[in-house]
């Protein structure tokens, strides 16, 4: 059984990330900072379903806090899937962002990137099998108003990605992002009507947290071996 490490995982995406590697018969670790309780819930209905899972509890962007969790974490082993799904919104329009809003939301999405990932990648390398998945977003492809610190965090991770992707492709890991559009969610469907979902998506409508689960499933399985340092959009057509 394969060991899986979703950051991020109590939200909207991270869960139905987690359900689906559960689902393919993985160990699955739930992480979370704020949403323990919820990622306990992740764990327990995966339980429930007959999958294995477990929490983990740690602030991404505390390098010290991240190092010891996953030390802890490797006690019992490698961790062979890593999803980089963390990541948090602070919306202000340039002229009117705080440096504590810039900072804190790179600190997440990219540093937090940095502060698990590089940890665990020794042991995977010893085992020669891994998959990395780093979640983005459509606003770090096109760009979106008042989201200059999210769209620079999130595309920061395609060139990490493709970077990263090169240093480890002998090695039988592979490293791949992925680029979501409006997913529905209680956070997007208080930004995004049905009208101004149906303007922006050529689908008309958003999609789903388990449709991108599907991809993440399909890049982290056997069958997507030879894919790696490639940035796949799940955007209803957006762009």
């Amino acid at each position: 059984m394969r060991r899986a490490l979703v950051t991020g995982g109590s939200g909207a995406i991270g869960a139905a990330i987690c359900r689906r590697l559960a689902a393919a018969g993985h160990h699955v670790l739930v992480h979370a900072h704020h949403g323990g309780a919820r990622a306990q819930e992740v764990a327990a209905g995966i339980a429930a379903a007959g999958g294995s899972a477990a929490t983990i509890i740690f602030d991404v962007a505390d390098a010290d806090a991240a190092r010891e969790a996953i030390e802890r974490m490797l006690e019992a082993g490698a961790v062979d899937i890593l999803v980089n799904n963390a990541g948090i919104h602070d919306d202000a329009v340039m002229p009117g962002m705080r440096r504590d809003q810039w900072s804190r939301v790179l600190d997440v999405s990219l540093n937090g990137f940095f502060n698990v990932t590089q940890p665990l990648l020794m042991p995977m390398i010893r085992g020669r099998w891994g998959r990395i998945v780093n979640i983005s977003s459509v606003a770090a492809i096109a760009g979106n108003r008042g989201q200059a610190n999210y769209a620079a965090a999130k595309a920061g991770l395609h060139g990490a990605t493709r970077s990263l992707a090169l240093e480890l492709a002998s090695r039988g890991i592979t490293v791949n992002t992925v680029a979501p559009g409006i997913i529905a969610s209680p956070a997007t469907d208080a930004v995004f009507d049905k009208d101004s979902v149906a303007r922006l998506v050529p689908m008309k409508r958003a999609g789903r947290p388990e449709e991108v689960a599907d991809l993440v499933g399909f890049l982290t399985s056997e069958e997507a071996a030879y894919i790696t340092g490639q940035l796949v959009s799940i955007n209803g057509g957006m762009i």
